[in-house]
This record gives C-alpha cells, structure tokens and sequence, in this order.
C-alpha cells in the first residue's frame, strides 16, 4: 500500500468514473486560499518540496487498488482500471517562502483528468498544513524584531510527522534553531535545548542538578531557573556559573509566570554578579502575541523558544482552501455556487512593488514592473530542477517581507492586501458565466475567489 491511498474516497470513485467515460484529456486545477483567516495580513507559501516528492514517487499499485476494493466492497477488478497510474503532468507554483494572498494560486496542476483528480487530498493536506504553521510561524519573527526564535513544538504538534514539518517551517522563515533533533540533522537546522523541571526536580537540591549539568557539558549551558523559586533559582545559577568560570554562550532559561518582570529582576541579579553576557531566554505558551507584548515592554530577554501555539498555528489552524478544476480539454469552467464562485482558466500572480498583485492569464504578458510568481517546477512528472533549499526559501521570504506594507505586518488586526484580477481574467469570467447561465439557468454573485 502506497501513499496513493491516503487519499478521500471521492477522488477514487471520479478517477475511475472519469477512466470508464475516456475522460482522459488535460486538466488544469488550482489551489487557492479562499480567504485568510482573521488576525493574518498575509501567508506564506510552504510545502511545494513536499508535493513535488509526493507527485515524483506517485504510483497506483496493486496493493492500493486492492485497498480502494475492500473500502469500496467492490470486487478488484472493478478498481482495476486505477492500477499503474502515475502523476506524469505538470505543475505551477509559487516557491517556497514567497508571501501570498486570498485567491491567488499557489499552485496549479495540468495532467489527463484521473490523474489530477486523484492527487487532490493529499496536496492540499500539504500545503495547508504547511502553509498555515509557516505564517504562524513568520509573524513570530517580525514580534521578535531581531531577536532569536527557537523552535520547542515537537511535544505538542499533531504528530511527529507535524513536529518535523514545523521545525523546517520555522527554519524556512527565519528561527535560529530547533529541539527536534531528527529534523536538525535532517535539514541542518542548529539544534538547541536545556534541561527539564524533571531533570532538576531529581537533585537533591537545585544546585546539584546545575553542577551535574555543567559538568556532562561543559560547553554554554542553559539553565532552567523556575523549577522552585524564580529569584532563588537565578541566584544560584549565576552562583554556578561563576563558580564553573563560565559565562559567555550561556543562559538562563524562564518557562513560567509573569515573564516580564522575572526577567528585569534576572537580568539585574545576573549584572550585579558580573554576568552580564549571561542570556535570558523565554519560554512557556508563548506565540506572536504574548512575544510582541514582551518586547514591547522592553523585557530584557534575549531569545525566545516557542511551541505549542506555534506548531500547531494555534489561533488559525487550518485554510479555507480549494483545488478546483479550471479548465478541461481546453474549455475554461468555473463554479457559480453562493459564496465559492471560482475564476475560470489557468492562472498567473504578477506582482508589483510593495506586493500590489494582479492575478491574471498564464497567457497574459506580465505588466510593466510586475514579475510572475507561479514558476513551472514539474513537467512530465519530472522536477524541472533540483530539490530547493531551506536558504533559498529563507531569502526569498526575508525578500518579500521587507516589501510587506506596514499594515498587513501588524501583529494586532493587521490589514491584508487584496490582489486584483487582470482585465483578460475579468473578461473571460464573465463570458464563462454568462454561457453556464445560459446553459443551464444558474445564476450566481458576481465575484472573483
């Protein structure tokens, strides 16, 4: 059994009525985002290089139509017209770490109908997913103006499969680090961690545990201060530290109560014991809010490690996404329901400076100063070029979020800004619509997705 099963049961039973009716011609659908969810002024495109994987190594075999038979309870030769299929079609996309908008594609799809329908569940789990921990993730940084992000989320995350995926998110958009070891080896990110309130809770005193600490690593030490007494516990650290001769690298960390005020009083303790290189890093529930409202209040903390909110993009877990077909066997087609009419035909993002986007025809020649964002990243089923890299992803986000208008970069109520469709893109809408309607009596609310 492959990945092809991990799939809804719907695009089983239309790939093989699609195959039985010869339905085999070329297929476009898109992925968009219908709206953004409330709180966010844009989001970040994420999990292309987990699609590409998924569309390279795509194959029905005959354990999978077998599967589909017994869930169907259907005899397998009915399923049997599925066995073999492979993705072997094209794909559009906006990068990695490029900011995007509602109703822009962040993908498209080309291939003969069954193929691309069958492919649909699983890339919009992807992408989604992806997509709404890396924008969770990338109002962290701009809260943290400057200051290091570490990523602790790999406990709460919906699974280790989550856990790794947000550790690479949050590195793709600028965090300095991870706890999760396998996908710091994985990726390269710069693993980091410190001890746990078990770890000093096992000493007979405070004191003993940080000694026994420093002593297994003798390099920066972290110190976990809060697991009795705040004030007491930084006392001693700093007493340790001192003791040890060490200092630079360094840290102490706060996981619970009032953050603010228990890191002026460490950073005084640590000053007035000639600490002053000693950091303090923050931990415990914190995400964009709790983070912006920290530095805000000018808390002297150095780093923060976030995880719980952030991994599982907390307030804004899921996208209100879509793959819909526009175009079949070259005839553009839209859907006029209430509330979800789609735009007809393939699809291109320009976008001008300060990221005013125009989305267009991905026949249309570009407008003066505009660049495309959709790039063709699979032909054949085949990547067009080698596998991304986290650095590239990093620069392209870094790139667009210093062109992000200030107030879609508000961490409290932040405004979006809202693309515009091309005058080709409007025309052809209307002339879709108007032969639906006559075709068949529908009727819906003018609007672009």
């Amino acid at each position: 059994m492959s990945e092809a099963t991990t799939t809804d049961l719907y695009e089983v039973t239309m790939a093989l009525s699609y195959l039985r009716e010869d339905m085999r011609a070329p297929a476009t659908f898109s992925l968009f985002v219908r709206d953004l969810p409330p709180g966010r002024g844009f989001l970040v495109s994420a999990g292309l290089e987990p699609v590409l994987d998924h569309l390279s190594r795509y194959r029905v075999g005959r354990r999978d139509v077998e599967v589909f038979a017994r869930v169907l309870r259907r005899p397998v030769e009915d399923l049997e017209p599925l066995l073999g299929l492979s993705f072997d079609g094209q794909v559009r996309a906006v990068p990695e770490g490029r900011l995007v908008f509602a109703g822009e594609p962040l993908l498209e799809v080309t291939a003969p109908l069954p193929r691309a329908q069958l492919v649909e569940t699983y890339l919009l789990s992807l992408v989604c997913h992806q997509t709404a921990v890396a924008s969770k993730a990338a109002r962290c940084v701009l809260a943290a103006a400057g200051r290091p992000l570490v990523d602790f989320s790999l406990r709460r995350t919906h699974g280790p499969e989550a856990g790794g995926q947000a550790a690479r998110l949050c590195a793709m958009v600028g965090f300095a680090g991870t706890s999760n070891v396998a996908a710091a080896d994985r990726y390269g990110i710069v693993g980091a961690g410190t001890m746990a309130h078990s770890y000093v809770e096992a000493f007979a005193s405070e004191e003993a545990a940080f000694r026994a600490f420093a002593r297994t690593h003798p390099g920066p030490v972290t110190l976990l201060v809060d697991t009795y007494d705040t004030d007491g516990g930084v006392a001693t650290a700093a007493r340790v530290l001192k003791d040890l001769g060490l200092g630079p690298g360094c840290g102490i960390r706060l996981d619970s109560g009032d953050l603010g005020a228990q890191a002026h009083r460490a950073r005084g303790a640590l000053d007035a014991a000639g600490l002053a290189e000693v950091r303090i890093i923050a931990s415990g529930g914190l995400d964009e809010y709790a983070v912006d409202r920290l530095v805000r209040e000018g808390a002297p903390i150095d780093a923060y490690a976030v995880g719980t909110k952030v991994g599982t993009a907390a307030d804004a877990p899921y996208l209100d996404a879509a793959y819909k077909l526009v175009e079949y066997a070259g005839r553009p087609v839209m859907k006029l329901s209430s509330a979800k009419v789609t735009a007809p035909g393939p699809k291109q993002v320009f976008r001008g400076p300060g990221l005013r986007d125009v989305i267009g025809l991905a026949n249309e020649e570009p407008p003066e100063g505009t660049e495309p964002l959709l790039r063709t990243v699979m032909r054949g089923g085949l990547r067009t070029e080698p596998p991304d890299s986290l650095a590239a992803a990093r620069a392209r986000f870094e790139a667009d979020l210093a062109a992000l208008p200030d107030e879609a970069r508000r961490i409290d109520r932040p405004v979006a800004p809202v693309p515009v469709a091309s005058t080709r893109l409007t025309a052809l809408t209307a002339v879709v619509r108007h032969r639906i309607e006559e075709r068949t009596g529908a009727s819906g609310r003018r609007a672009l997705p």
